[in-house]
């Protein structure tokens, strides 16, 4: 099934409108806009003319039948095609350097066979990830460029193709949506954006019930990472890493002075983004220390 970009929210929210209503299992072909709204890829764009109140948009929200509260959203994440062109901005006093800028600067970058032109000079390969991804949050609706419990804005490098993502279910139906894809992020987005570009993620999505996290939790073929949002980098951080103690605890007969001494010598604490309304950071542990295959 493919759902186009023209179905897109502005916040996740239980009280959204389905896009599309699936049953758990289902393969879907999702297309994005860029965090402009694919605004500043017109001919003669400006930062001046950009329409602020219509950015980081989410394609769906996607319905998946049989999904309830305290459930878990298993999104597995196929394939991601990119669009031929991307943008990346800086602006003044945005970001963790903003106060070296003066005005708005952006430029659209030509994106090929797996590079980013930068410039004449500099080409860089890319590693597409998806930036804005996630659930209806519990209670009031959340604007798309900030994370939480449900996901959203997370900026997470590691949210890619062969990824998979579970999110704790706050509404019927999960209310799925996701967007904001680049092409190419440094972990941290300091400038506030990274290559910001168009694209189609293939993806299926698994209702796995009675079972539930917190927070979102991410998984590869070779790793596990607990992923949280906060006010501050170290608090998020911090959470992260209680997140993951309490994952091995809990599924492996590791006591905690065990599992504290094994996370301090083999997992890492890293900063997904610092430049949202909430930071967020992600603890990751590589399986193979922890004998555990999945999340589930």
């Amino acid at each position: 099934m493919l759902v186009k970009s023209d179905k897109v929210v502005y916040k996740l929210d239980a009280s959204e409108v389905p896009a599309v209503v699936v049953e758990s299992g289902a393969e879907l072909e999702i297309e994005t806009l860029d965090c402009f709204d694919n605004q500043l890829l017109a001919k003669g764009a400006t930062f001046e003319s950009l329409a602020w109140d219509h950015t980081n948009p989410a394609t769906g929200p996607v319905y998946v039948n049989g999904a309830e509260p305290g459930d878990t959203l298993k999104v597995t994440i196929k394939k991601i095609d990119l669009h031929e062109y991307g943008t990346v901005a800086c602006l003044e006093n945005e970001g963790t350097l903003g106060h070296r800028i003066k005005g708005s600067h952006f430029k659209n970058v030509p994106v090929k066979d797996g590079v980013a032109y930068f410039s004449d000079e500099l080409q860089i390969p890319v590693k597409p990830m998806i930036g804005v991804i996630g659930v209806a949050p519990e209670g009031k609706g959340v604007g798309c460029g900030t994370p939480g419990p449900h996901g959203g804005n997370m900026d997470n490098t590691m949210i890619g193709a062969g990824c998979t993502m579970y999110f704790p279910v706050f509404a019927e139906g999960a209310l799925f949506a996701l967007g904001d894809m680049h092409a190419v992020m440094g972990d941290g987005e300091i400038g506030v954006t990274g290559l910001e570009i168009p694209g189609k993620i293939t993806l299926t999505l698994e209702v796995i019930k009675g079972k539930s996290f917190a927070n979102p939790m991410l998984e590869t073929e070779d790793v596990i990472a607990a992923i949280v949002s906060d006010e501050n980098l170290e608090a998020a951080a911090s959470k992260a890493t209680e997140m993951m103690l309490d994952f091995i605890t809990s599924n492996t007969e590791m006591s905690v002075p065990d599992a504290v001494m094994l996370m301090s010598l083999t997992g890492n604490a890293e900063i997904c983004q610092m430049v949202d309304p909430l930071r967020t950071a992600r603890f990751v542990m590589p399986k193979k220390y922890i004998g555990v295959k999945s999340v589930f």
